[in-house]
């Protein structure tokens, strides 16, 4: 799996290799599905409250007697069916927090990363600064960029108050976000993914043991060394 590599003025670079066991794994769709459930059920404040009959004021007095007059029997104005009365079965502040296993979120970011490799949505770029805290220059990297005017998310190692001040006019188009915080609900949310070169040894970190990492990196190195061997098969059965 590779990426390729573009320059801060949008030049490309060339191409960096991918972890696989990041960037190639198996798209779990239904636990992406169950982990984006579960993030947006945590954004949510439950704060929305309604009045039921015994808050609402006033209601205290019986409207009429009980018989004599011709109609129904009601003992309070703030009755539910009355108008201005109180609420049934109304939204109450309640927590709507649901609980993501450590494990859970790590699948779902590994599952994330990998539907945009195959989507083929993954950008590397070289370098993300700005020399003043000034949205047009930021802007210019983001031009330079081949992004076809998508919603993008970028990745970075660390973001300095230049960069931070520089971005964020631009929130509505790019994201910016520390390699370190992000997590698959961000993947999902955005179109395409931008990726500073420093903040992929930052992710695979995060995602991977050092053990995985090198045994990725071994296979990564066996590959490159079979392919000038497969070119030379080749070559002798074209003689």
């Amino acid at each position: 799996m590779k990426a390729p590599v573009y320059s801060k003025q949008g030049k490309k670079k060339g191409e960096v290799v991918l972890n696989p066991e990041i960037y190639g794994a198996h798209v779990n769709e239904r636990l992406l599905e169950l982990v984006r459930n579960g993030y947006a059920a945590n954004l949510r404040k439950g704060t929305a409250d309604t009045k039921t009959r015994k808050e609402v004021r006033g209601g205290g007095k019986k409207p009429w007697k009980q018989k004599g007059t011709g109609r129904a029997r009601h003992g309070s104005t703030r009755s539910p069916i009355w108008k201005g009365g109180g609420v049934t079965f109304g939204p109450h502040p309640r927590d709507y927090s649901v609980h993501l296993a450590k494990e859970t979120r790590r699948s779902a970011l590994i599952s994330a990363l990998s539907l945009k490799a195959n989507q083929k949505n993954i950008l590397v770029i070289e370098e993300v600064t700005v020399e003043t805290p000034k949205t047009k220059e930021f802007a210019e990297i983001v031009k330079s960029l081949p992004l076809q005017q998508k919603q993008t998310l970028c990745l970075v190692k660390q973001i300095d108050e230049k960069l931070k001040r520089a971005s964020r006019n631009l929130r509505r188009w790019v994201e910016l976000t520390r390699a370190s915080d992000v997590s698959a609900y961000d993947v999902m949310q955005w179109e395409k993914l931008v990726i500073d070169q420093e903040a992929l040894s930052l992710i695979e970190s995060r995602l991977l043991s050092s053990e995985e990492i090198a045994a990725a990196a071994a296979s990564g190195e066996t590959a490159e060394k079979a392919k000038p061997r497969k070119k030379k098969l080749a070559a002798k059965k074209a003689k």
